[in-house]
């Protein structure tokens, strides 16, 4: 081989290569940019209400669905609001959903989260829906008023749930304590059980209505809902940002009239770590009009996850990717 085949075999190797090379780094940047992002949404127990619709606002927001190009978001079950808030500020979960007066506490480092230091980079997505107090005593027990529950078996939910530390709130509004009521400690389910049997007068429960195991307590032993109302509550609403003015409208539970109470919100929170574009876009995705029939369609929840709700009673920061969202829809000054 003479020296100048040599050398057009090796510019022709070089080529090659270059061409090799290119085709080799532009994969490798189509690949980068088609990488997905992942967004988990953390819910509750699968049984409950955080569970399907964050499965719903997973399925709106994710990119394949036409929501937000590139983001696979998933709905991961968890123990919860505390849960939720934790693992999003140890960075295993990018959001969560929780009660309004849960997050409050964690950004204040009060309530619940007493101890244990300020999650301040705690930020909320939106206020997705209201989560309503129910006072639930037995129909017999004479209790008209939170006044009446002196002296009374009244559960105030299990030790480290967010219901507790409200129901502690509502006594104290009226000039009580537990030292002033026969507290008992339980889970919603046993504490209905105890008051069909005639062993428990009272107990608080927080959740959307109507709920499942109080509608079959309305239904097969008769229940009254307990009005949280008054003067006491207009003090309270001033001091408590989280708390808002509610009513579970009449016959939602059988035989029982419309009756005033206050409520907390079900929110959608995150870290002020994560992209101030992503969350701006995801935000913008869920209240797009598909995203709406999706959302009317998929639960019962879903129907008042609208725009002019997603600030109210919100207790702690927005997340700047939401608030420039809202601000351009006119929501926010």
């Amino acid at each position: 081989m003479t020296i100048l085949s040599m050398t057009r075999l090796m510019s022709r190797r070089k080529a090659i290569a270059a061409v090799a090379g290119a085709v080799a780094i532009g994969a490798a940047t189509i690949a980068i940019a088609q990488t997905p992002a992942f967004f988990r949404i953390g819910t509750g127990g699968t049984a409950g209400t955080y569970y399907p619709v964050g499965g719903l606002i997973a399925n709106v927001i994710s990119g394949n669905n036409g929501g937000v190009p590139g983001l696979v978001a998933t709905a991961v079950a968890s123990n919860g609001s505390v849960a939720n808030i934790n693992a999003i500020n140890g960075g295993s979960s990018e959001s969560g959903f929780t009660q309004s007066d849960v997050a409050y506490w964690a950004y204040t480092g009060t309530g619940l989260f007493e101890g244990k230091g300020k999650i301040e980079n705690l930020r909320a997505i939106a206020t997705l829906y209201p989560e309503t107090i129910h006072l639930v005593a037995r129909k017999d027990a004479g209790i008209k008023s939170v006044a009446d529950l002196k002296g009374k078996r009244v559960s105030m939910d299990e030790p480290g749930s967010g219901t507790l530390v409200d129901a502690r709130i509502v006594l104290g509004a009226y000039g009580l304590t537990e030292k002033d009521v026969k507290a008992e400690y339980l889970k919603p389910g046993p504490a209905g059980d105890r008051l069909r049997d005639g062993a428990l007068d009272a107990y608080f429960f927080v959740g959307g209505y109507p709920t499942g195991a109080i509608s079959e307590l309305a239904t097969s032993s008769g229940i009254s809902l307990v009005p949280i109302s008054g003067p006491e509550v207009e003090k309270l609403l001033g001091q408590y940002q989280f708390f808002a003015k509610d009513a579970v409208p009449a016959n939602t539970y059988k035989d029982v009239p419309e009756t005033p109470t206050i409520s907390v919100n079900a929110q959608w929170v995150t870290s002020a770590k994560q992209p101030d574009d992503l969350v701006y876009n995801i935000v913008k995705t869920l209240y797009n009009e598909k995203s709406r029939a999706a959302l009317d369609a998929g639960h019962a929840k879903g129907k008042l996850i609208t725009l002019q709700n997603a600030t109210s009673g919100l207790g702690i920061p927005l997340h700047p990717g939401a608030e420039k969202f809202y601000k351009e829809q006119g929501l926010l000054k």
